[in-house]
């Protein structure tokens, strides 16, 4: 089952790192956040992707062109043309990956719409190329296939960013919740489409406008709710929070060894 990653946006809130790099290829210890999102589908043996790049798009084509040799030993000899030997196997071996430029400010429906020929009219998975999730995707698959609607969306509820004084009647503070969780939901991504979701997107579709919006209407959008961790990497602040994570082995999303 294929899995679509939205990897084209331009990051403007995080340009310390994005005037040099697209966002999805800002690292998290060594390797760019689009890795990880990729090794989270592959832990569930979903390794046929499908990246959607855009704005810096030649990075993310070299990334994966030249993987390989980005992170093995080998030996080339000049003068031949015969290529490298190297002396290992990738643990990525298996991933299928297709790169398409979908557009410098194609939007993110505009650019599901454009890949539809490689999804083969199957269902699929879809997400944004910059959150983390300790996700179940068995689970989230398992979830879709039986209410039977064209799509899912994964929601959580987000912690706010600042801590909350309760006051009681007489001024007092009873207690200090720290960073409590909202009471609403939101959309994290980690989508499963049917194949009808084209019937909803055209090349200057906004996905979380128009199209999720008329098939919540229609009835056929379903929401996942997601109890567990999930991080999106919007600023330089949750950059450098993600990256303490991982530095010191406390990465709720790294579920594989």
């Amino acid at each position: 089952m294929k899995a679509v990653i939205l990897a084209g946006g331009l990051g403007t809130r995080l340009r310390e790192e994005t005037e040099f790099l697209p966002k999805p290829m800002v690292p998290i210890g060594d390797k760019p956040i689009l890795w990880h999102i990729m090794k989270t589908y592959a832990f569930y043996k979903h390794t046929d992707f499908v990246v959607c790049t855009g704005y810096k798009s030649d990075v993310i084509r070299d990334f994966f062109l030249n993987y390989q040799s980005k992170n093995l030993d080998f030996t080339v000899n000049l003068g031949s043309i015969n290529p490298p030997k190297f002396y290992e196997e990738i643990a990525e071996k298996d991933w299928n990956v297709t790169i398409s430029d979908t557009g410098l400010s194609t939007l993110t429906g505009g650019r599901i719409n454009r890949i539809q020929k490689y999804v083969n009219g199957q269902t699929f998975f879809c997400t944004y190329g910059d959150g983390l999730a300790d996700l179940d995707l068995d689970k989230l698959l398992k979830f879709h296939e039986a209410h039977g609607k064209i799509a899912t969306v994964t929601v959580v509820k987000p912690t706010s960013r600042f801590g909350v004084v309760e006051i009681e009647e007489n001024n007092l503070v009873e207690k200090f919740k720290e960073k409590p969780q909202a009471d609403g939901w939101i959309n994290v991504g980690f989508f499963v489409f049917n194949k009808e979701i084209f019937n909803y997107l055209d090349p200057d579709s906004i996905l979380e406008e128009s199209p999720l919006t008329k098939l919540a209407e229609a009835g056929e959008l379903a929401a996942y709710k997601h109890e567990g961790f999930w991080q999106s990497m919007d600023t330089y602040r949750e950059m450098l929070m993600l990256n303490a994570l991982w530095n010191n082995k406390e990465a709720p999303w790294k579920i594989w060894k």
